[in-house]
């Protein structure tokens, strides 16, 4: 379970294939805290760490990952948002965040606007899933709020404290990124599906 509050990001400095597996390779400053078999949300997709070597951890990515998340687009050298699993009795900063992405989105704008931005996503809302006005959405495990939701697109306001501590800032036009939907809004949504 997480937040979706970033506490690193971390860089790609290995990947490695193995039949239809991916080992990640991350150097990051939490790896000092991290021990084999611990959980750790990678743009907001749980991985468990298998390996880790000084300033470096390293964690698989399976097929069933890699055909639903942006993992399988990673070079080395790219930005990860990192966060670890939530201590239980900490404070819930964000929102319930289990860290199985839902699909993946495509970055349509960025819009700059005097101090902050506003990123805007398209997604496939043939998966049925769905964002409401004001309520929350996970982006490459960052929690935020959505605004401007509509039947396969919404947008995020970001404050500069967060496009400097997520990788937001290397997002453009194009950007494939991972999304988790609110998991209320997966229950209700499922819910109706099967009561058609």
């Amino acid at each position: 379970m997480f937040t979706g509050i970033i506490e690193d990001i971390g860089v790609v400095s290995n990947l490695k294939s193995e039949l239809d597996n991916l080992h990640i390779s991350i150097k990051s400053k939490i790896t000092p805290e991290l021990k084999i078999d611990q959980s750790v949300a990678h743009n907001g997709v749980c991985l468990t760490v298998i390996a880790i070597n000084n300033n470096e951890y390293t964690v698989t990515a399976i097929k069933e990952t890699l055909d639903k998340t942006s993992l399988n687009t990673l070079n080395i050298g790219d930005k990860v948002n990192l966060e670890r699993a939530m201590k239980l009795g900490d404070r819930l900063d964000g929102h319930i965040v289990q860290g199985h992405v839902d699909q993946t989105a495509v970055c349509t704008n960025i819009k700059e606007e005097n101090g902050s931005w506003v990123f805007s996503f398209e997604y496939d809302s043939t998966l049925n899933n769905i964002t409401i006005e004001k309520g929350s959405v996970t982006v490459n495990g960052t929690s935020l709020t959505v605004i401007n939701s509509k039947k396969d697109t919404f947008s995020v306001a970001i404050i500069p404290y967060t496009y400097e501590h997520t990788n937001f800032n290397t997002f453009k036009k194009g950007t494939i990124v991972n999304l988790e939907f609110d998991v209320l809004g997966k229950y209700v949504s499922r819910l109706v599906e099967l009561n058609k």
